[in-house]
């Protein structure tokens, strides 16, 4: 998958740099893909945190602090899940304006 991601991103870099017509549109699109990415290691850092500070609530046996731990658990991955889909998404419209290129070419 990294592979993948890698090879795709570098061949629109690559045509970013080459071909002036639509260029704006993958860069933006590269750009917002490192942003989504960014956000998803943030995600699963918090998802870490939550998952021993639930682990620790748990040992304490505090009842609020347990309720506390799990819903920020839940909340921490429901961003996750935001955030892989927003990066679907973006990859989606990079590949259709790499495609929109090469046709207009």
């Amino acid at each position: 998958m990294k592979t993948w991601t890698t090879a795709l991103l570098g061949g629109a870099v690559m045509m970013a740099l080459v071909a002036p017509a639509g260029a704006q549109e993958i860069r933006q699109d590269v750009k917002e893909l490192r942003q989504d990415r960014r956000e998803i290691r943030s995600d699963r850092r918090d998802i870490r945190e939550d998952r021993k500070e639930l682990k620790d609530a748990v040992k304490s046996g505090d009842k609020d602090e347990i309720k506390d731990a799990r819903k920020d658990l839940r909340a921490d991955r429901k961003d996750l899940r935001a955030d892989r889909r927003d990066r679907r998404q973006d990859r989606r419209e990079l590949k259709r304006d790499i495609k929109d290129q090469k046709q207009a070419q």
